[in-house]
């Protein structure tokens, strides 16, 4: 999935998690050498980013996969998204990566550059994993240069979520294909009648600036680099810290502030762009009723979407290609796996599981509709490129914007760190 910024700020639950309180002392480990025992049973290594839920339905699934296969076994490790990616950097420069872990887009191409993913298209053509069965356009995430880097375990798309109650109050009601002149006109008239800032910061979140730039031709990546020039982001983030500066989005102070909570749900905005899954978030943090509304577009057609995924990996140094196939196997496509792990990852990738798993609250429902209706209107592309070095730009400009924002660095300026931090990323 694109995992995105609002999962890198609301995972930090798992750091520190204890295995105790998860009961996962017996199966659970933090690295440590992959191998087989003397009686043939074979060990494999998984580790995954998350917090503690996503533990315990991973490990509910693994106790299934492991009844099934009584020959494999799986080595478990998780971290919030940062210490997770610190280790594996680590592991991987030592070639001690897990044999199979947990990934996503912009991370394909960098780690497929240093040799540590295996091309997963040899066990697909031994039977050992399928790729019959995936929602329409899924697999394509985890493809990179001809090579099936990853397998996807759920799929999302941009949304945007709002507080129903306060749009109500405003007397806005979103519809599909509204122009962005629309939905900033939306903006104002929200925090001229209901005194609240309507968005958390649009101009912050890579992946909407580049559907707006896929709306107008562009993407913010190509295969090798940045995919726009400098003149497109001086324009974004103009407008962006105008409108800071106007009070119709939240102040980055008290986004700070509200933080690892989101503004949105601590009623500080009254709408923020998101991954469609995670709606559940604001729910079980605010107060107030959240949904999901349209994308805007330039034209009232174009939104520029595309389906992005967490992805299942696996290393190219694993000495068991075979059992860690047959896992990633039974992990997307197992239905028992779809009911226990829900829309934690994102709404389940294949249809064995999607079928399997129905959502019985509101919010869950209200998902799925979205990426059902989405998918119906058309409108959902291919997945813009991500080159190596793809996760430094993003958190360069989650960070510079936020500077820029503050009012800590001109526009003009931010906009030529953030090339020059690019180039830099793209060329280690």
């Amino acid at each position: 999935m694109g995992t995105g910024n609002v999962e890198r700020r609301t995972i930090l639950k798992a750091a520190g998690a204890s295995m105790a309180t998860l009961g996962l002392a017996a199966t659970t480990g933090c690295g440590g050498d992959s191998g087989t025992s003397a009686d043939g049973t074979v060990t494999i290594r998984y580790s995954w980013w998350g917090a503690d839920e996503r533990a315990k339905r991973i490990n509910q699934s693994i106790a299934l996969f492991e009844k099934k296969y009584p020959k494999i076994k799986v080595k478990t490790d998780f971290q919030d998204y940062a210490s997770f990616w610190e280790k594996f950097q680590t592991q991987a420069a030592g070639g001690n990566p897990p044999d199979v872990f947990q990934n996503a887009v912009g991370f394909l191409r960098k780690y497929d550059k240093r040799g540590i993913l295996m091309d997963l298209k040899s066990q697909i053509d031994a039977g050992n994993l399928s790729l019959a069965h995936f929602r329409a356009g899924v697999t394509k995430v985890g493809e990179v240069d001809g090579k099936q880097l990853g397998i996807p375990v759920g799929s999302n798309t941009m949304a945007l979520v709002v507080d129903k109650k306060v749009l109500a109050k405003a007397g806005v009601d979103p519809q599909s294909g509204w122009t962005w002149d629309e939905y900033f006109k939306a903006l104002k008239t929200i925090h001229d009648r209901t005194k609240v800032p309507g968005d958390t910061g649009y101009f912050g979140i890579m992946y909407l600036y580049d559907l707006y730039l896929r709306q107008n031709g562009k993407a913010f990546f190509d295969k090798d680099g940045l995919g726009f020039e400098q003149a497109d982001l001086t324009e974004w983030w103009t407008d962006g810290y105008n409108r800071v500066k106007a009070g119709i989005i939240t102040s980055p102070k008290i986004v700070a502030q509200d933080a690892p909570k989101s503004s949105l749900s601590a009623g500080h905005a009254a709408c923020e762009f998101t991954w469609d899954n995670f709606t559940v978030r604001y729910s079980a943090e605010g107060t107030s009723e959240y949904g999901l509304a349209p994308i805007p577009t330039m034209d009232g057609k174009n939104t520029g979407q595309y389906l992005a995924s967490l992805m299942l990996s696996a290393s190219a140094r694993t000495q068991h290609p075979k059992e860690v196939a047959r896992f990633i196997d039974f992990m997307v496509h197992d239905p028992e796996v779809g009911r226990i792990m829900g829309y934690d990852r994102g709404v389940l990738a294949t249809t064995d599981q999607f079928d399997a798993y129905k959502p019985t609250d509101a919010v869950g429902k209200e998902i799925a509709q979205y990426e059902q209706d989405t998918a119906a209107a058309g409108v959902l592309g291919a997945i813009t490129p991500h080159p190596s070095g793809a996760d430094t730009v993003e958190a360069a400009f989650l960070r510079i914007s936020g500077d820029m924002a503050q009012g800590k660095t001109k526009v003009s300026d931010a906009v030529k760190q953030f090339f020059s931090e690019s180039e830099a990323a793209f060329q280690a």
